[in-house]
């Protein structure tokens, strides 16, 4: 299991990116949480097994029909467990 913090650049406030987001991490069963930055972007920490985390990086590089992403950068993290995924206001 790993665990990883994503920030996610580009258009991704205002384009339910954090909503899509917890939709596609609830399908892959990945856990951890998803918020808007103050600065624009989107920062997320998931936890999910290594194939898990890759695609849900995959899935952040493009995000819902209307963002427009520029950059992901990931961290790996020490192993966190966490007893779903939210959306933090």
């Amino acid at each position: 299991m790993e665990t990883v913090h994503f920030t996610i650049i580009g258009k991704v406030q205002g384009v339910f990116y954090r909503a899509t987001a917890k939709e596609r991490a609830d399908e892959m069963g990945i856990k951890g949480w998803v918020k808007n930055k103050d600065e624009g972007n989107v920062e997320a920490v998931s936890s999910g097994t290594k194939e898990q985390i890759e695609q849900f990086v995959e899935w952040c590089k493009k995000g819902p029909k209307r963002a427009i992403v520029t950059e992901v950068q990931v961290t790996k993290l020490e192993y966190r467990s966490f007893p779903d995924f939210k959306i933090i206001k």
